[in-house]
């Protein structure tokens, strides 16, 4: 172990767990092999990045993420209606069912199916952490100088 705090230009090992407010685990490798990643990288939101700088390979620690950090604030304009008669016969509907759309980009765009009938296909775009606090756990295993290319 070294004593290198983790910042810019650092590359981290650690385990974690994201946690809703209702302590239900939506992700966590904590049973698993620790993850490593360059500060900065795009591998960890930026609102979770700035938590850990500072921490030092040993730190256990847990933080409230708020949706401006995370996930973002839920949009209700993200809601959006379309026809039914848009959506293939063979493709069942169900609440909670996840399909992809593309964007005006044409970029993958998931939403989920809020609901339906025979006219009209209620699909939620907002992220499903979108306007949640997030309980972040971390266990810092590693500290090193970021390796450039």
């Amino acid at each position: 172990m070294n004593d290198l705090t983790i910042g810019p230009g650092t590359q981290v090992t650690l385990h974690f767990s994201l946690s809703l407010e209702d302590g239900s685990v939506v992700d966590s490798n904590f049973d698993a092999a620790p993850v490593t990643f360059a500060i900065g990288d795009g591998n960890l939101l930026a609102g979770f990045e700035e938590v850990l700088f500072g921490l030092q390979a040993g730190d256990e620690r847990e933080f409230i993420i708020p949706p401006e950090k995370a996930f973002g604030p839920y949009n209700p304009q993200n809601i959006q209606e379309f026809p039914r008669k848009q959506f293939p016969a063979d493709v069942e509907l169900t609440e909670g069912l996840v399909l992809s759309f593309a964007d005006a980009q044409h970029n993958e765009l998931p939403g989920v199916v809020q609901e339906f009938d025979e006219t009209t296909v209620t699909v939620d775009f907002n992220h499903p952490l979108a306007g949640r606090d997030i309980e972040f756990k971390v266990r810092i295993i590693d500290v090193n100088p970021a390796v450039t290319h």
